[in-house]
């Protein structure tokens, strides 16, 4: 990294720090303003609706398949409209169509709501004719753990499994037992334990945070597909990635770890100005391809 990009993202960050004092109402237009980003000239979007779940819907001229995308926000805040750019760089780079969908959030609606919608959006696509071969998954932050939780819940609804299933920083751990919520602290600029707690208690509400669906570092993961997952090493998340591929690695699931030294939670979103988010895109586009393309040739 430059030291001109070193700069740009630390100016990116800079006023990010979640702040465990404001409400909800206000984390919410904060997260809207900071992580909604125009898409590039040649994507176009338009609002569907998946399995009853309303979404944006991401294409380019060439869709060889269908990413199913659930953003990042705690559970508390963000929208498929902010998930759109990380959903349209991946997509994008793959030759896919991908569908953001706008999952309940919480504290009006907490679990299993978003893990309900999750499901129900993977089953509407099913449902819709598209092939399992041809469906990939992926999800940044709490939406790397919804991903998760969406392949844990169509195992055990009996459905097929997708191609495989991107993860960036992913949050699997809302017992927040990890280590690196301490070690990793001082060299996090974004989150620390107050800030992860004000987003579980409001997604928890009075569900047991050990509950693989909620935290599925502690899943059986048997039977998954695939798995990319990416994770800067100046998060206090990096433990929730860690766990989370060992765990996969134990059940005998295809995984594939990808640590950013010193880059920060979700550093995708910092592609275009960070050579090394552009160069993670294309890893994770690469990786969805070839799986797609293995999956189709069996």
């Amino acid at each position: 990294m430059s030291k001109q990009q070193r700069d740009a993202l630390d100016a990116a960050i800079r006023d990010f720090p979640f702040d465990p004092s404001v409400s909800v109402e206000e984390a919410r237009a904060g997260f809207d303003a900071g992580q909604t980003r125009p898409l590039p000239d040649e994507a176009r979007a338009r609002a569907v609706t998946i399995g009853g779940i309303p979404g944006l819907e991401l294409y380019r001229d060439a869709t060889e398949g269908t990413l199913l995308y659930l953003h990042g926000g705690g559970y508390v805040v963000g929208s498929a409209r902010t998930g759109a750019s990380l959903a349209d760089g991946l997509a994008g780079r793959a030759g896919l169509r991908a569908i953001s969908i706008d999952y309940r959030l919480a504290p009006e609606a907490p679990y299993p709501a978003a893990v309900e919608d999750g499901l129900a959006a993977y089953r509407g696509l099913l449902d819709a004719g598209v092939e399992p071969d041809r469906l990939v998954l992926a999800g940044d932050s709490a939406g790397g753990g919804l991903t998760m939780a969406t392949l844990l819940a169509a195992r055990s609804a009996g459905l097929p499994q997708p191609a495989a299933a991107v993860l960036f920083s992913p949050w699997t751990d809302l017992t927040l037992s990890g280590a690196t919520i301490e070690t990793k602290l001082d060299a996090d600029p974004l989150f620390d334990r107050a800030a992860l707690e004000w987003f579980a208690r409001r997604y928890l509400g009075s569900a047991d945070p050990t509950d693989p669906l909620i935290s599925p570092a502690f899943a059986d993961l048997a039977g998954l597909p695939p798995l990319l997952i990416q994770v800067g090493s100046h998060e206090v998340l990096l433990d929730d990635s860690l766990r989370l591929a060992a765990r996969a690695a134990e059940a005998d699931v295809e995984v594939i770890l990808e640590v950013g030294a010193e880059l920060p939670h979700v550093f995708q979103n910092q592609a275009g100005s960070l050579d090394e988010a552009d160069a993670a895109l294309d890893r994770a586009s690469r990786f969805l391809s070839e799986r797609l393309a293995g999956a189709l040739a069996v």
